[in-house]
């Protein structure tokens, strides 16, 4: 196709999309696609049409970008969102937590957020979720809120029975949940996105950086730091945590969450000093306050919404307590060199288990070592081909490395396995 450089100059113009990073096949196959369906053999004609009809536009960004997502896919982000929550509402209940997610595909990512808080007891009037995303059609499946199995992946899927009806199409949100999010059409790379809003205390940018060229990430970066507030925490993907580090911004300490915050030379906030043990699931309690409790933050049964099931962690020091387990509970603390040695010690008692190996490979891509990561994930696929998680990790290390090919082969095999195909990882 003599025009496809040409078409992908376009999409890369208008939303950041770069051939170089997703390939060519990816963008001449969408290309294909709409030129059939308009009943155009030229490709030049297609260009034509393309630059001169801003719904054609539209048509073909909704092809290109291929949505990926589901619930609670980013536990420890989610989690820690919610226990920070608590902690600014203990200290200001007056002011509303402000919370972005974008892009927000089909409205997973910010429904889980607002279950999180809902269940950690923080009241509806207490938070505020901002979803964008540049895919038209994402909005009105996030706006409907019913979902197919491939949005309930894993094995704790109690929310889904707490939250969720049953419908013929699936399962629907309840509405109490869907009117916490307010979701609006937004485009990252547009000169007016979000540029008059207020900050926000947290923000979820994950696994959308690593498809952009490196000015337009610098871009997007600073755009989002305009949006934090001095204390706000923003979220990115594994693969992406090395964009985010600069003089500006550093690790928010939160463990496997790859959050950062605002460098800042004054005395660090008081929320701070929870921040490490911030991506544990809430549990039901309310979380003892220094001083009198605020009337407003109420219980999770004033908001009528029933309170997470996880159990509470034994301690580190149970005897009876799985390695695993332990590792996973010192990776979280940050403790990693005794997180990855618990992981040795269970692959030396216990055998390779993909669990080890995955858990090793979050563990690695928390410190920086992508090299050990990939090798790890690898690791992972060996013992267990089906596992998601492991693909989708995977493949974000081999994206942010140039590896558009191998990427987009895991990606297409992570997209085959099926709910009842993955295995427990965690």
């Amino acid at each position: 196709m003599k025009s496809l450089p040409l078409i992908a100059d376009k999409l890369k113009a208008v939303m950041g999309l770069d051939m170089a990073t997703v390939g060519s096949s990816l963008i001449e196959r969408v290309v294909r696609e709409r030129m059939a369906a308009l009943g155009i053999a030229d490709d030049g004609h297609y260009l034509a049409r393309l630059q001169g009809s801003a719904a054609e536009l539209q048509a073909l960004i909704e092809l290109a970008v291929v949505p990926e997502t589901w619930f609670f896919r980013d536990r420890e982000a989610i989690f820690a969102v919610a226990r920070l929550a608590r902690e600014r509402l203990l200290s200001q209940p007056d002011v509303p937590v402000r919370i972005l997610s974008l892009p927000c595909s089909t409205g997973e990512e910010p429904y889980s957020v607002a279950m999180a808080l809902l269940e950690a007891g923080v009241m509806p009037s207490q938070f505020v979720i901002d979803a964008y995303d540049i895919r038209t059609r994402s909005l009105e499946i996030a706006a409907a809120g019913v979902y197919g199995r491939n949005s309930f992946r894993g094995q704790a899927l109690g929310f889904r029975d707490r939250h969720f009806m049953t419908v013929e199409q699936g399962w629907q949100l309840q509405e109490a949940i869907r009117r916490q999010v307010r979701f609006a059409p937004g485009n990252l790379l547009a000169p007016d996105m979000l540029r008059q809003a207020a900050p926000y205390d947290f923000i979820f940018c994950r696994n959308v950086l690593i498809y952009f060229e490196r000015e337009v990430q610098r871009q997007v970066v600073s755009l989002l730091e305009s949006l934090m507030k001095p204390d706000a925490v923003i979220f990115v993907g594994p693969a992406e945590g090395g964009l985010m580090l600069s003089p500006r911004l550093e690790s928010a300490g939160i463990a496997l969450a790859f959050g950062f915050r605002k460098r800042v030379a004054v005395e660090k906030p008081a929320w701070r000093e929870t921040v490490l043990a911030a991506a544990q699931p809430p549990v039901a309690a309310p979380v003892p306050p220094r001083r009198a409790r605020p009337a407003a933050l109420a219980s999770a049964a004033d908001t009528g919404i029933k309170p997470f099931a996880a159990p509470v962690p034994a301690p580190l020091s149970a005897s009876s307590q799985p390695l695993l387990q332990r590792a996973r509970l010192l990776a979280d603390a940050g403790q990693f060199a005794q997180a990855a040695a618990l992981c040795e010690q269970a692959i030396d008692e216990q055998g390779p288990s993909a669990d080890a190996f995955y858990l090793q490979g979050l563990i690695h891509d928390a410190v920086g070592d992508a090299g050990q990561a990939q090798r790890c994930y690898r690791k992972v696929l060996y013992l267990a081909p089906q596992h998601q998680a492991a693909l989708l990790q995977l493949a974000a290390l081999l994206q942010a490395q140039g590896d558009t090919a191998g990427a987009e082969r895991l990606r297409q095999r992570a997209s085959r396995v099926t709910t009842t195909e993955e295995p427990h990882h965690g």
